[in-house]
């Protein structure tokens, strides 16, 4: 009788042991050092719409694995999802350095792709305006930014949150009416 006791919670320790998975790690696009930009002087730029593919779009981390294939990472995910995440980290670091002239940006994220020991990138069409104008853009723009990654995943979150950094200095850069036309990236 005490045999078949045994076996049985060996058994059961066994598949409670097999059930336990790896701990879920979250990261962010909001980078832990702040942008260095002086909110006190400048009102933001508010932004009026936000789209990300969808395949990319939802709390895991999804990173590209060859040509044609998607892997959705079950253990690392982003604190919100991906699009969340990318407002969050915009809404962060753009500034309006002409507090007269209220400004919005609609931003349609075409491709955002991360492959761990090679690259993440972020292809964006972007329009910025003023608020309380007609649909009228100031500019309309396409910027693709590309930084190189390590293999690790938390490599690959660093390498985004710069491409979002270098996303936020050109709308910045734009919004501030120094330049004609859509800086280059």
């Amino acid at each position: 009788m005490v045999y078949p006791l045994k076996i049985s919670l060996v058994t059961a320790l066994l598949l409670l042991a097999a059930c336990r998975g790896d701990p879920i790690q979250f990261h962010t696009l909001t980078p832990a050092q702040p942008s260095g930009i002086s909110r006190t002087s400048a009102a933001d730029i508010q932004i009026e719409g936000l789209s990300v593919p969808p395949q990319v779009d939802r709390p895991q981390i999804v990173i590209r694995q060859g040509n044609s294939g998607l892997a959705i990472l079950e253990t690392e995910w982003w604190g919100a999802s991906l699009s969340d995440e990318l407002r969050s980290a915009l809404v962060d670091q753009l500034v309006n350095s002409n507090p007269q002239r209220k400004m919005s940006v609609r931003l349609d994220v075409q491709r955002f792709d991360s492959i761990p020991g090679q690259y993440a990138l972020i292809d964006v069409k972007w329009r910025l305006r003023n608020l309380g104008e007609s649909e009228n853009a100031l500019i309309t723009c396409r910027s693709t930014l590309q930084t190189p990654s390590g293999p690790s995943i938390e490599e690959l979150v660093i390498a985004q949150q710069n491409n979002v950094k270098r996303l936020a200095a050109l709308i910045n850069q734009a919004a501030s009416g120094i330049q004609k036309g859509c800086p280059s990236a």
